[in-house]
């Protein structure tokens, strides 16, 4: 059950998983997610669905390394199987044909865009994509992206590949070029600073900009309240109600904080488990 078939470094730190789960593929929409666990003692952490095939009974999930139980996945290889895999969760995204649709992906933000892109472009829509990251080495899966895309656009924030800067900075381009008001929506999707400027960036052009959320989340099936969100003013679980929301009506500031709740526990995770890793070699 839930075999990886295929694991990759697509760029440090990051490791593509191709994984054995026919249900999932079978069901699997752009813009869902999983609930995964690496082992029996794992945290259940959501990663999205990065693509999926259901001829072949796959799914793709790219993880980035950033604590205790994305270490523990990233030390999971071809052969093994994860402790647990439950999905898929959350809405799909709302895709259709319109006249022109900007995706903006930032860092491991790439992943969970490129489906979303590719259902657009088989809509028949014109998508035009941001791809951004810190440096050169940081950018992965850009030809996947160029070949769902009309238009695809690289920044880093050292120069190192395509143009030198935010992402922000070509998204306002391309708002206020569209002198035909051509653009009808707006995905954003990396991490919770940089989705919260380009909420700011587009809200004066009035252009609908979806987000994809990725808060703290335990049982994934609105349950725990742990993924709760503050949306328009309301109270909204991004397991069972998102994990897109209207980014202009997201409360960013509310987010980030709760985002930062648990960093001492997760440092001191971290550092006990790569201790005991030490430990048994």
């Amino acid at each position: 059950m839930s075999k990886i078939l295929e694991k990759l470094l697509v760029a440090p730190n990051m490791y593509e998983l191709v994984i054995d789960s026919p249900r999932i593929a079978a069901k699997a929409r752009p813009g869902q997610f999983i609930v995964v666990m690496a082992d029996e003692r794992g945290e259940r952490i959501p990663l999205t669905i990065a693509d999926f095939d259901p001829s072949q009974g796959t799914i793709t999930i790219v993880l980035m390394v950033v604590g205790t139980s994305s270490a523990k996945l990233s030390r999971l290889n071809v052969g093994n199987s994860l402790h647990a895999l439950i999905g898929p969760l959350g809405h799909p995204s709302e895709v259709g044909s319109m006249g022109m649709v900007v995706m903006v992906a930032g860092g491991v933000g790439t992943a969970p865009v490129y489906p979303i892109a590719r259902a657009f472009h088989q809509a028949g829509s014109r998508v035009v994509t941001v791809q951004g990251a810190r440096s050169k080495e940081l950018l992965f899966w850009t030809d996947r992206l160029a070949s769902v895309s009309d238009e695809h656009m690289i920044t880093t924030d050292d120069g190192t590949a395509g143009r030198k800067g935010l992402v922000t900075e070509p998204l306002v381009e391309l708002l206020q070029r569209d002198a035909r008001k051509e653009i009808e929506r707006v995905y954003a999707i990396g991490p919770a600073v940089m989705m919260k400027c380009c909420a700011q960036a587009t809200r004066p052009f009035g252009v609908k900009t979806i987000v994809s959320l990725n808060p703290i989340m335990i049982d994934g099936t609105g349950m725990c309240g742990g993924c709760r969100v503050e949306v328009g003013g309301q109270t909204r679980f991004t397991c069972v109600d998102g994990p897109e929301f209207d980014g202009h009506r997201v409360d960013w500031d509310l987010l980030l904080s709760r985002q930062k709740i648990y960093h001492e526990q997760e440092a001191c995770s971290l550092k006990q488990w790569t201790e005991e890793l030490e430990r048994t070699r």
